[in-house]
């Protein structure tokens, strides 16, 4: 497999518990590297854009409210087939149905609280990665 790039953002629910660094351990532990950090505070119209994809879904205007109560950490990060290996690192959506260990089972207050994002395939990945961080940001 090859080195590659995903994106991920460690929620308001996580960096409210203090939980960034418990996280971030996960995803290194997995055998991701983080090559981009920062922690922003996302406004209205960074989070309406991100998750434009989901505008016409009755729940967007409560995820933009979430996404934009508290900070966020947003992350590349770099590793063999990254986009599956964050994925599986993270659980299934709902904290519920997510496997022992992952960080949603972990952590997460419920399937809205989830504690993390990432990126679903290698092509959103790049544009989510886009969206955040200058190339010259990402330090592999």
């Amino acid at each position: 497999m090859a080195t590659t790039r995903t994106f991920s953002i460690i929620k308001p629910d996580a960096t409210r518990r203090n939980l960034t660094g418990a996280v971030t351990k996960m995803l290194e532990d997995a055998g991701l590297r983080v090559v981009a950090s920062k922690r922003i505070r996302m406004t209205r119209e960074q989070a309406e854009g991100f998750y434009a994809v989901h505008r016409e879904r009755p729940f967007f205007g409560e995820l933009v409210d979430f996404m934009i109560s508290g900070p966020v950490v947003v992350q590349v990060l770099e590793g063999e087939d990254a986009v599956r290996r964050n994925r599986e690192v993270m659980g299934a959506t709902n904290p519920n149905d997510a496997d022992e260990g992952t960080i949603r089972k972990t952590f997460a207050e419920s399937i809205e609280a989830n504690t993390v994002h990432g990126s679903d395939s290698d092509e959103n990945a790049a544009t989510e990665i886009a969206f955040f961080f200058k190339e010259d940001e990402i330090t592999g």
